[in-house]
């Protein structure tokens, strides 16, 4: 390997390999080294047949692939095996024919057959740089390689768009653009709005609808920005933590994969199961008919589920053969504790529930997808899935805790004063499910009382206070129930009712009708004479029904059953 200093611009490397010699830039064709160290380590797994998927969108309207992933995903590793596999002067075929990917047919059909422009944005989007400038910088060193790599073309140095464009024509090379880290400018500077937008526009304008463009690859965190008519560069395909479509097998380590390093290296497959598995994923695509792989069917595809494990996590366990958190050595729990501290809309309540095991409803389609702009607690629970911290299931819209690392992370966030009341609550929440359950209607009462002391609207004369009280005071069942509020019974409404999630079908179904100033008698005869149970024919034999009546002057009356 050689090193070379060209036309006093920048310095290159001249890789000579059986007698050819490859010009490898920094950002045009970068070479294929990164990814070579890759394979040549102890441990690693072979994803290259995500680039069957990408063999099957290039050149098409397709092109265009937005990937979301936490940090420690394998971003990075994929963007270096993309590059290896495109990139005209990496003689990658070495490195591939003895991957997965030489399995399936055409499997070469693009290799080494474009240039590669691979752009890491935070080598660029600084604090102390305005985005215009990073950006002119950025365009300078692409600009400079493609000078001297294509000597003799007449391109305009103020202007990436219309000089890649002159390239183009007169080497009838297309690109691959890979860009790492695309996200950086929404991370490393928030609160520049202005700059974020221009930075949106870039983007647009760079590759959109542009003939030099075989492939556009970004990798970051978070998904595209939602921004009004700058909604996202809609050209783009995203691929997320919440949606990651057909790539959802690549977006961490599956099972099989997993089972397959533990058995090489004699690790214990179910610790590390508890420990780093829980995402929750599917390559369910959506309905699209001009999708390219929609019309090589002519019908919808069906949808395949993984639980995806930590790819980093698992390296180290199995490396190092210690199960512990291994999140905390590139994540500081400050990251997490920034977030859940705003309590934005009983935030705080939701995070000790899925502490507790539980799983919380999520409503993602509000989320602005940056770090600064949150209208609900969903917003925030929203950006936790992508950044790694919570599990997402599409199919019942819930987010929960995907593993012990990540509980780990959560417990270390919550150890302040701050959060004494909402543990306690929560404790006090579990004792009045455990006397519901039991049939204790002193203790029940009791705790009914107490909780009707702790919320802020304490009026006794005003029923939808009083139901607040009680799904305040019940709001551990969110582990165990989906809660139901004004229950259409067919011949009235049930104030509340609580049915059991299939997890924990052996729990009774809990049926709540509540009075003011008459009596929980009169609330469980109102259930009985109008047949609400029959709208619980499901839970024949296993509902229990409960009568709460406030008093001005006996402020709780024993719930009865």
């Amino acid at each position: 390997m050689i090193v070379v200093h060209l036309a006093d611009k920048l310095f290159c490397v001249l890789s000579v390999d059986e007698g050819r010699c490859f010009l490898m830039g920094v950002y045009l064709n970068p070479g294929n080294k990164a990814y070579a160290e890759a394979i040549n380590t102890d441990i690693f797994v072979d994803k290259t047949c995500m680039i069957e998927y990408l063999n099957s969108i290039v050149n098409t309207k397709q092109k265009y692939v937005s990937v979301s992933r936490p940090r420690r995903f394998g971003k990075t590793l994929a963007a270096d095996m993309i590059c290896a596999y495109y990139e005209r002067e990496a003689d990658g075929r070495s490195l591939f024919e003895k991957r997965k990917i030489a399995r399936c047919d055409k499997w070469d059909a693009y290799l080494g057959k474009f240039d590669v422009i691979r752009v890491v944005m935070t080598d660029f989007i600084k604090k102390n740089r305005d985005v215009e400038t990073s950006l002119e910088r950025m365009s300078e060193r692409v600009l400079e390689e493609l000078d001297e790599m294509y000597p003799g073309v007449k391109y305009d140095p103020s202007d990436l768009f219309y000089s890649m464009n002159k390239f183009y024509q007169k080497t009838k090379t297309a690109f691959v653009i890979v860009i790492d880290e695309w996200d950086a400018v929404f991370r490393v500077r928030r609160e520049d709005k202005e700059g974020q937008t221009f930075y949106l526009d870039f983007l647009r304008d760079w590759l959109k609808d542009r003939e030099y463009v075989a492939l556009a690859y970004m990798t970051g965190i978070l998904p595209i920005k939602k921004y009004g008519r700058h909604s996202a560069l809609n050209m783009f395909f995203e691929y997320s933590m919440i949606s990651p479509m057909q790539l959802a097998s690549y977006t961490g380590f599956t099972e099989e994969e997993v089972s397959e390093l533990c058995r090489e290296y004699g690790r214990d497959y179910d610790k590390m199961k508890e420990w780093y598995d829980g995402y929750d994923v599917s390559d369910i695509i959506p309905p699209d008919p001009d999708h390219v792989l929609q019309k090589k069917t002519g019908k919808p595809l069906k949808a395949k589920r993984y639980s995806l494990y930590s790819p980093l996590s698992v390296v180290n366990a199995v490396t190092t053969g210690h199960i512990k958190n291994y999140w905390n050595e590139t994540e500081t729990y400050e990251a997490l504790e920034e977030y859940i501290i705003m309590n934005q809309g009983g935030l705080k309540d939701a995070v000790v529930l899925m502490m507790d095991g539980a799983r919380v409803r999520v409503d993602i389609s509000g989320y602005q997808n940056d770090m600064t702009t949150f209208h609900s607690r969903d917003d925030v629970l929203t950006l936790l899935i992508h950044l790694g911290y919570l599990g997402y299931d599409d199919e019942t819209k819930e987010v929960f805790i995907p593993n012990k690392e990540i509980l780990d992370e959560f417990r270390t966030s919550t150890k302040s004063d701050d959060w004494t009341d909402v543990f306690e609550c929560l404790k006090k929440s579990h004792e009045l499910l455990a006397a519901t359950w039991s049939m204790d209607e002193k203790k029940v009462a009791e705790l009914l009382e107490a909780a009707h002391d702790k919320v802020d609207n304490k009026k006794y004369s005003d029923e939808a206070a009083l139901s607040y009280t009680v799904q305040y005071a019940y709001y551990a069942a969110q582990k165990y129930y989906t809660t139901i509020r004004e229950l259409d019974t067919g011949k009235g409404y049930a104030d509340l009712a609580y049915l059991p999630s299939p997890k924990y079908s052996d729990k009774p179904a809990l049926l709540i009708e509540l009075k003011y100033g008459k009596s929980a008698e009169e609330a469980i005869n109102q259930i009985k004479r109008r047949n609400y149970l029959d709208k619980f024919e499901h839970y024949r034999g296993n509902t229990l029904i409960i009568g709460v009546n406030y008093d001005r002057e006996v402020s709780s009356k024993s719930p009865e059953f």
